[in-house]
């Protein structure tokens, strides 16, 4: 099976050049949803009707502020027949929930949605079956005040291995060895990063240690150009807009 990854944004919260970080895997399984999410989708003709599980690896605004205007346009531009699910950290119910309400009240008034809209709590090491995928959630170390995870997703005999935002950790090792892709973070070029993200040498760390078949490709990116030593071990750089195909 092949996996297309499209890439709806790179860039970290505050990269100047790069717009916030989210995939779209096979238009039907989405990975974190900046509030660029709606205008990139259409920008590239996917049509939102089509994904059918999102991934939330935790609840930064550049990661999950896209979900109030994707249950906006469901509710008045855009219905939806077929079911939703929205994977996340535990309590993602209740903060989609809030947000949505504060954005835009209309969408949970309505008495009919005219499709099912799952919400499911991930817990570290659980492995859970969502449609025609499985999944196992990582918990990562980021910011203390937060549960952030990484995803392991099996989709058609093919595996998919996410860092979401990560500091180096005992966890992205088992995490990523073996799966065909590994998207992971990288938000800045040097090491100046500061201790809640991967740099360059973390990436590079990571490469030695994970099974030579594992295509590591990176996002989550700050400004600025990447070292040579990336690109000398084989390791991708995604770019906004764009489909990359393993």
């Amino acid at each position: 099976m092949t996996l297309d990854l499209t890439f709806l944004g790179t860039g970290n919260a505050f990269a100047p050049t790069r717009y916030w970080s989210s995939f779209l895997v096979n238009d039907r399984y989405l990975f974190d949803a900046p509030p660029t999410l709606l205008p990139h989708m259409n920008k590239l003709g996917k049509d939102i009707r089509e994904i059918d599980v999102i991934f939330i690896s935790h609840f930064h605004g550049d990661h999950y502020f896209g979900l109030p205007f994707l249950l906006l346009d469901y509710a008045e531009r855009a219905p939806r027949s077929k079911p939703l699910t929205v994977v996340g950290p535990p309590g993602i119910q209740k903060r989609v929930e809030a947000s949505t309400n504060l954005a835009f009240s209309n969408v949970y008034r309505k008495q009919s949605r005219g499709y099912d809209l799952t919400f499911v709590e991930m817990k570290d090491g659980r492995t859970a079956t969502c449609g025609d995928c499985t999944y196992t959630g990582f918990k990562v170390q980021h910011v203390p005040d937060l549960e952030s995870f990484g995803l392991r997703v099996d989709i058609g005999g093919r595996t998919i291995a996410y860092t979401g935002d990560s500091a180096m950790c005992d966890a992205l090792i088992p995490l990523a060895d073996g799966a065909d892709v590994f998207v992971a973070e990288c938000s800045c070029w040097n090491e100046t990063c500061g201790p809640i993200h991967l740099t360059p040498n973390n990436i590079l760390e990571l490469r030695r240690k994970i099974s030579p078949g594992t295509q590591f490709i990176l996002t989550h990116i700050g400004a600025g150009e990447a070292p040579a030593s990336i690109e000398e071990a084989g390791i991708w750089i995604a770019d906004d807009l764009k489909t990359i195909r393993v």
